[in-house]
């Protein structure tokens, strides 16, 4: 049982820490950004099936997030309130330095008996940096200053008298205790969909989060970051991000999206386009996150809609197994009426995903018999 428990797809969720929610559009959306709403919510995830959250990290307005709760803080304020979720925190490397985070992370981690984990942000709007006074290192350069960022991290959580004079940070015989509870060390995820942010990845990340896609371009991504990670010696595990509408039938769902987009904030997601484009096309090949995107694509900020978890429970079901199949071990969760609608999944979607599972290994273990 624990063998198959371990095989089995994992899902997160989106916190809504962030005013706005996930979509850019006029269209009701009952989900709010407020601590009360967001206890329900991760108790409500908690009980449907979804092993983790994540936090997002904001420090100015525009994009519809007027109001953003700040992410380490609310990851241990969520905790307190659940017993097995673990929250993954956002972290911005610039506003943060390694050595306040990993000590910031290990408490909490003592606090929650081991249920926090951080993804590192490596940056994509420089009006953000440029507000606050930090510096704005050129595309690669910022996964460069974020490779330094995750290694220091690591160091530091499972090794004593750490020294290291990189680009961008120094430590001299530093010790810090206590070490996390974790073993060998809080999970670090990392987002992006550019080379650098693979190559990155196939290093030091132990998740790597990569925007919503089609299947066949999934595969492509992650077969180029799995061969990096094995030739250095590396295991990565894979998150895409999906924005999941489940409706009893295809065309309640599809109209869904439909409405969404056709109420779309235009003036806001054009803006918030032409912001993004620093965050793909200034990566050398062109082809970072939303270098591609279209404008229905930028209505939801992740491209959430690519992955296509949009229709009847069976046929949602059946491409998350498409997804697994390509590589994917989590689902990185976006919705449009977060409480009602992890409640409908964890009801209606999760359970078939898990029969599916079963089935499949069925296959895989008559097979090799």
């Amino acid at each position: 049982m624990k063998d198959d428990q371990a095989q089995q797809l994992k899902f997160a969720y989106w916190v809504p820490n962030v005013s706005g929610s996930l979509v850019v559009s006029k269209i009701e959306q009952r989900t709010d950004w407020s601590y009360e709403y967001n206890v329900r919510l991760e108790q409500t995830a908690e009980q449907n099936g979804f092993e983790y959250a994540l936090t997002q990290i904001r420090f100015t307005i525009g994009y519809g997030a007027e109001n953003q709760h700040e992410s380490v803080s609310f990851s241990h304020a969520l905790l307190a309130k659940t017993e097995k979720l673990k929250v993954i925190a956002a972290i911005l490397p610039g506003p943060w330095k390694p050595a306040l985070a990993a000590k910031q992370l290990a408490t909490i981690d003592h606090l929650t008996q081991g249920r926090i984990a951080v993804n590192i942000v490596s940056g994509w709007f420089r009006g953000e940096f440029d507000a606050i006074g930090e510096i704005w290192p050129e595309h690669d350069e910022r996964y460069v200053r974020s490779e330094e960022f995750i290694r220091a991290l690591k160091e530091i959580w499972t090794t004593d008298q750490y020294s290291f004079k990189g680009k961008y940070y120094q430590f001299e015989n530093y010790t810090l205790k206590p070490k996390p509870l974790q073993q060998p060390h809080i999970e670090v995820f990392q987002g992006g969909s550019s080379r650098a942010a693979r190559d990155m990845a196939a290093r030091v990340s132990d998740w790597y989060f990569t925007n919503g896609n089609s299947v066949n371009e999934l595969v492509k991504q992650i077969s180029d970051l799995r061969t990096k990670a094995a030739l250095n010696g590396h295991q990565i595990k894979v998150g895409v991000n999906a924005f999941i509408i489940a409706r009893d039938t295809e065309e309640e769902a599809q109209a869904v999206l439909q409405e969404i987009i056709e109420q779309a904030d235009i003036q806001t997601v054009q803006a918030f386009g032409k912001a993004t484009r620093e965050g793909g096309a200034a990566s050398r090949e062109g082809e970072g996150n939303w270098a591609k995107s279209t404008f229905e694509d930028l209505v939801q900020y992740n491209d959430g809609f690519k992955t296509n978890l949009i229709g009847t429970p069976q046929q949602i079901a059946e491409r998350i197994i498409e997804l697994k199949n390509a590589g994917v071990d989590l689902i990185l969760s976006g919705f449009l009426h977060f409480i009602e609608e992890i409640e409908y999944f964890g009801e209606k979607v999760l359970p078939l995903v898990r029969e599916l599972e079963v089935e499949q290994q069925h296959v895989v273990s008559a097979k090799s018999a």
